[in-house]
């Protein structure tokens, strides 16, 4: 399965009750779609997937495969922190029809490196989806090291790793040391670049839902060997990247959506809007990369 450049972590769209705005939701998959998301995430964190009940992830499985009806990659979110929960999730996704899976590292009870390495195998062999590993020290409070990820890179359909632990140098040894078949994609927006020049596949994205066709350009202009536009473009991005984040994942991007006349609602708590002292920051550095542009 190849998923592309551009992996878009999609937001999860509520209506002002803060349930699902499935009309939203098509909207933003059509937004994505037209605008250099090659496959899309759904459920992952940038979803809001720590507050979405499995009935509603479900929900939004099976409508997402319906409204994209095959134009890019469907990848449901179906890791937890259980190995039993996952095994269910990942089955309902597979039921819905969805394209592949992404396992997150199991956040909160540590697991060792043999306990993550059992924990993402035993998933694998349930399902017959490609599956996409994830490496998120920063939240999850366990990393992934290398050599687990090369072990399980045997795993036949184990067949990508998105990869934020921001480690170039660990992202390097795992790219030498798999299957040319085997793909790693940056978990970070801003080490997009510096990832593809070591051999990465693409970037898993938060960032693509308001600059998709300039990351698509960037990575093109890499891939052709103009790499001094490639750089000058990865600068003149950062600072959209920069505000992506100023916010807990994903206040500043469903506020930079909503400010683009895409739809897409609010967040559910613990995640609060984006204060107001940031939304005017966001909104200068849009006004100035729209200037910029034009």
């Amino acid at each position: 399965m190849n998923f592309g450049q551009i992996v878009t972590a999609m937001v999860t769209p509520f209506d002002e009750r803060g349930e699902i705005d499935f009309a939203a939701t098509e909207n933003l998959i059509n937004h994505l779609i037209a605008n250099g998301s090659d496959s899309l995430v759904i459920s992952g964190t940038t979803g809001e997937s720590p507050t979405l009940t499995l009935e509603e992830k479900v929900a939004l499985f099976k409508f997402t495969v319906q409204i994209t009806a095959g134009r890019v990659p469907v990848i449901a979110g179906t890791g937890t922190n259980g190995t039993r929960e996952s095994i269910e999730l990942t089955r309902h996704a597979e039921n819905a029809g969805v394209d592949g899976i992404m396992l997150v590292t199991p956040y909160y009870n540590k697991p060792c490196q043999e306990g993550l390495y059992q924990h993402f195998k035993t998933i694998a062999d349930t399902t017959a989806l490609p599956v996409m590993l994830y490496n998120i020290p920063g939240r999850s409070a366990v990393n992934m090291e290398p050599e687990t990820i090369i072990r399980l890179a045997e795993v036949p359909n184990i067949v990508t790793v998105k990869e934020a632990s921001g480690n170039l140098e660990a992202m390097a040894a795992i790219i030498d040391s798999t299957p040319d078949n085997f793909t790693l994609y940056s978990g970070d927006d801003g080490l997009a670049l510096p990832v593809l020049a070591i051999g990465g596949a693409g970037v898993v994205s938060v960032s693509a839902h308001v600059i998709g066709n300039e990351m698509q350009s960037m990575i093109q202009n890499f891939k052709s060997g103009n790499l001094q536009e490639a750089a000058q473009q990865h600068r003149r991005l950062l600072p959209i990247i920069k505000e992506m984040f100023s916010a807990p994942n994903p206040s500043p991007v469903k506020a930079a959506l909503n400010l683009k006349g895409v739809a897409v609602g609010g967040v559910r708590l613990p995640i609060l809007p984006l204060p107001e002292a940031n939304l005017q920051t966001l909104k200068n550095v849009l006004n100035l990369h729209k200037a910029t542009v034009l």
